[in-house]
């Protein structure tokens, strides 16, 4: 049975996730009447389940939110035709965008203003794409991986190229060198967040050890589901979880060491039971494993300030 937890470091709650948490926890904090968030605020169940008992509405189209109402857009970030549709409305508006994130919509409404086309690798359909596409969706082509540039048309323009914040690293790599080959000319921008290259290297250092990782984290948080499938990739089996609750104890079997992280949108305390599960289990050592240490912090936005 387990013995050691080896506990990756850094993980959880990335600066981004911190500074959309605080927006939403403020405002019903200080505002009387529901709430409305575009989308959810992160990708995280237990987190979007607290913020709606404390009166938090999660939606998925502007026109589901009454005329005059405040609105929290997520950390993923929205397309101008979102912003438009909430100011149609008269939403009052707050914007929990991660910076980063920001960073890639101006990249790519600079590029299409400068004449290129424009590649983002990405998961179509996951909100941060959607959002980044929509600053020039006419320029843009949305590729998820080698096959998908190979299946390209003919482009006309110049090539430019940004990322989704959240993806693999390697599954990057392989995408990037990709469009390399069909477009040698292309300007290539990278622009997977620290948090992310910090969490998967922090992965791929306790699979390296462990017997079993586990990941706590959302199915539909790009950055926890690539977690689990770094640590595959280390030959180590590795299982995504919302939390202690979806653990089959047959996964301890033959095992003696386990490795424990979280994606960037999870709070550390769905990690305390699992800790405290494997410690009644034998568990005698918890070991943290870091490999980078994270001081970034993001201002508050600026509409929060003057509201």
């Amino acid at each position: 049975m387990p013995h050691t937890v080896l506990m990756a470091e850094p993980r959880g709650f990335c600066a981004g996730v911190v500074r959309a948490i605080d927006v939403l926890d403020q405002i019903l904090d200080r505002e009387q009447g529901p709430v409305y968030a575009f989308h959810e605020i992160v990708h995280n169940r237990y987190v979007v389940d607290r913020f709606r008992e404390r009166g938090a509405v999660f939606v998925d189209t502007i026109e589901e939110i009454p005329e005059g109402s405040r609105v929290v857009f997520s950390a993923h970030g929205v397309s101008p035709q979102v912003v438009a549709a909430a100011r149609e409305r008269s939403l009052k508006i707050v914007d929990a965008t991660c910076p980063l994130v920001t960073k890639v919509h101006l990249e790519t409404k600079k590029a299409a203003k400068d004449g290129f086309d424009i590649l983002l690798v990405g998961h179509e359909g996951h909100d941060e794409v959607e959002g980044t596409k929509g600053e020039a969706p006419d320029r843009t082509k949305v590729v998820d991986r080698p096959a998908d540039v190979q299946a390209l048309g003919s482009l006309d323009r110049p090539v430019f190229v940004v990322t989704q914040t959240t993806l693999s690293v390697d599954d990057t790599r392989a995408t990037i060198d990709a469009i390399r080959e069909r477009f040698p000319e292309a300007e290539i921008r990278n622009d997977i967040c620290y948090a992310t290259t910090n969490r998967q290297a922090a992965v791929r250092e306790i699979a390296s050890r462990a017997d079993l990782v586990i990941v706590v984290g959302s199915a539909n948080s790009s950055n926890s589901v690539r977690l689990a499938e770094v640590a595959k990739t280390m030959g180590t089996p590795a299982y995504r979880v919302d939390g202690i609750e979806e653990i089959d104890p047959a996964w301890y079997e033959g095992v003696g060491v386990v490795g424990l992280t979280a994606g960037a949108s999870v709070p550390d305390e769905l990690l305390e039971p699992i800790i405290e599960d494997l410690k009644a289990r034998g568990v005698t050592s918890v070991e943290p494993v870091i490999v980078a240490t994270e001081t970034l912090e993001f201002r508050m936005p600026q509409e929060l300030a003057s509201s």
